[in-house]
Parts: structure tokens; C-alpha cells; sequence
């Protein structure tokens, strides 16, 4: 149990030797450290998981999602521990408030980042289901455009096949109605097209032979509708018309599960809105919550050391440091003396020294000098 208080701790950034003499504050300081451990952890677990996304479908996926997933927690971990540790609780309210205003945009900026990934895991149903209508729509919108650019280049080829189409159609629709009306002159069914008397007389024979004329004329109709086709279909096969086709369940699970994280963060995104465009409010209101909530969380550290009253342990650490700035000062000053006295020191000793070289100069010059000039 020592071990794991004096773990959080140091992560919350205390000096553990001087809050050791203070029993009552060290609660405090677990709870401190413990929430900028877990805000590290998450952190760790959003950065792995989008890592995972980015590199999804190679082989070291998952090596790189725990490398930067570990690295982006350690990273966040350190942040929130510097930003904790130095709010100075000595100083007055609005001092801390200024300390503390730059340190809380820049957790509520980390919190945003932390908070999207996971957002993305607890999305995750109702995101697939989102991608799955985008791709749908997507996969229509292609096919549309695509028939609509081929039709726009075959606009002649097109309308001499509808046109060959529609001879076949009304010649088939003809001949088929000419050969009723043979039977019934062969039968002795009696209309207004017939004479009622049953053989194979004159008119059944030239009824016959101007069918066998138009179905010739059939066959060589369909024979020109069925070049047309292939025409078609060629140029069909070669635009990649004949390809493209509206995915099946199957290939929407698979593009579905191997979604990059752009797709799935816009499809986040997508889900505060009904697919008609209107807003979902329900929706919309989830997203934005579970974001504020790992946005309070991340800025929690910094809320509680500003809550917390000045304690023995804030008093402890402003003596110390009175105390460790009067050394550095005394020891500044002792430097200072030192020096200046050592700088004294030679400069007497130099001028001594040249004292008596002078002085010996003079001596000699004096000893031979030429008194008989």
C-alpha cells in the first residue's frame, strides 16, 4: 500500500521527502496523482487505438498502435504532472488563476484529442452503420455518373439501338398477329380481315408468303439489334460500366471493418444528424457529453489543486524554497566578497611589486650617473 501511495505521488509531482512529514495532506496528493495517472491512461488507450486505425490492415498494426499508444500516454502523463506541479498554491487567488488559465486551454485542448478516439470506440455500431450508407450512396452516385458520361458519348450508337429496338419490337408484334389471321383463314374463322372458308386457299397462300417475307425481315432486324448490342456492351465493358456494381452485405462489412480514421471520424460526425439532414438532438447531445466528460476529467488535476486549501505541505515548500533562495543568495554574496577580496589582494600585490621595481630602476640610475658632466 506504501508503494502505491507513494506512486501516485510522484505522479502527481510533490517533493515526497517534505510531504512525508505531513500525514493529513497525503490523501490529497494520491488523489491528485492518481487522476493525472488514469487521465495518462486514457490517453495511452485513445492514441493506441487511433494508431491502430491509421496503420490498420499491415502487419505491425498492432506493434504500432502500443509504441505510440504507450509514447502518447507517457507524453500526456508528463504534461498533466508539469501542469499540476506548477501551480504555486503560496501564491494569491488570481495569481493562481492566471497560472492556471493557459494550463486548463491547454488541457481542454488535449482533453479534445484524448476524447475522440474513444468517442469513435463507444460509436462504433452505430458509426458502421453511418459508413455503410456513405458507401451505398457513394457506390449509386458513381454508377450514375458513369452511365450518364457513357450515354452522353454514345448518344448516336444509343439511339440507333432504342430505334432498331423498336422496328423488331412493332414487326415481331405484326408478324405475330399476321399469323393469326392465317390461321384463322386456314381454319374458316370468319372476321373482317378473312373470308370464313375453311382450306388453303389463294389468300392463305399469299398471307403466308408475305409472312415468310417479314420474318426474314425480322431475323435481319434482330441480327442488326444484336450488333448494336455487342457494340454497347463492348463499350460498356472497356468504360467499366460492366464492373461496377452495388455492394453486397459481405463487401460492406469488409469496407466497414477496414475504415481509416478520417471515415470514421467524419461518420462520428454524421451521426448528430438524421440521414434526411435533419438534426438527431439525442444523438448529438451523447457526442457532445462523453466529449465534456474526458474534457472535465483531463482539466480535473488542475480543478483540484486549485480547490484544495493551502496545507502544511504548501507552507513546508514555501520555507524550503525561502530557505534554498537565502542560501543561493548568501552563497551569491560569499562568491561576491571572495572575489572582490582576491581581486584586492592582487592588485595590492601588483602594485607592490612594481613599487619596487621602480624603485630599483631608480637606484640604479642614480648609481651610474656621471657627476663630472
Amino acid at each position: 500500500m506504501n508503494n502505491i501511495y507513494r506512486f501516485f505521488w510522484f505522479c502527481s509531482g510533490i517533493h515526497i521527502a517534505t510531504l512525508e512529514k505531513h500525514p493529513t495532506e497525503h490523501n490529497k496528493y494520491v488523489g491528485i496523482g492518481a487522476t493525472i495517472f488514469f487521465t495518462g491512461l486514457f490517453a495511452a488507450l485513445s492514441g493506441g487505438y487511433a494508431m491502430y486505425f491509421v496503420f490498420k490492415g499491415d502487419p505491425g498494426a498492432v506493434f504500432f498502435a502500443l509504441f505510440f499508444g504507450l509514447l502518447w500516454g507517457l507524453a500526456i502523463f508528463n504534461m498533466d504532472r508539469y501542469i499540476v506541479s506548477s501551480i504555486n498554491k503560496n501564491a494569491s487567488t488570481w495569481k493562481q488563476i492566471a497560472q492556471a488559465t493557459p494550463r486548463i486551454l491547454l488541457a481542454i485542448m488535449i482533453g479534445i484529442v484524448i476524447s475522440r478516439p474513444l468517442e469513435l470506440k463507444i460509436f462504433d455500431k452505430e458509426i458502421k452503420e453511418r459508413l455503410k450508407i456513405s458507401y451505398i450512396n457513394s457506390q449509386r452516385s458513381r454508377i450514375d455518373t458513369l452511365n450518364s458520361s457513357f450515354n452522353k458519348k454514345y448518344t448516336f450508337e444509343l439511339n440507333q439501338l432504342n430505334e432498331a429496338k423498336a422496328r423488331r419490337d412493332s414487326l415481331a408484334s405484326g408478324i405475330e398477329s399476321d399469323r393469326q389471321k392465317l390461321n384463322f383463314e386456314i381454319f374458316g374463322n370468319k372476321t373482317n380481315e378473312t373470308s370464313g372458308v375453311m382450306g388453303y386457299g389463294p389468300y392463305a397462300k399469299r398471307k403466308e408468303a408475305e409472312l415468310q417475307q417479314r420474318t426474314q425481315n425480322l431475323e435481319s432486324l434482330t441480327t442488326d439489334v444484336q450488333r448494336l448490342e455487342r457494340f454497347v456492351d463492348d463499350r460498356k465493358n472497356f468504360d467499366g460500366l460492366m464492373t461496377e456494381r452495388l455492394y453486397t452485405g459481405k463487401q460492406l462489412d469488409s469496407l466497414t471493418s477496414h475504415a481509416g480514421f478520417a471515415d470514421r471520424n467524419w461518420a462520428l460526425g454524421q451521426l448528430s444528424f438524421n440521414p434526411d439532414g435533419t438534426r438527431d438532438t439525442a444523438t448529438a447531445m451523447a457526442v457532445t457529453f462523453i466529449g465534456l466528460l474526458f474534457i472535465f476529467f483531463e482539466c480535473l488535476p488542475v480543478f483540484v489543486k486549485m480547490m484544495s486549501s493551502r496545507g502544511p505541505y504548501d507552507r513546508s515548500v514555501e520555507n524550503i524554497e525561502d530557505a534554498q533562495n537565502n542560501s543561493s543568495t548568501r552563497n551569491r554574496d560569499f562568491e561576491v566578497d571572495v572575489t572582490d577580496a582576491v581581486q584586492d589582494t592582487r592588485v595590492q600585490t601588483e602594485t607592490e611589486k612594481q613599487k619596487v621595481i621602480i624603485k630599483g630602476k631608480a637606484e640604479h640610475d642614480l648609481h651610474n650617473y656621471d657627476w663630472n658632466k
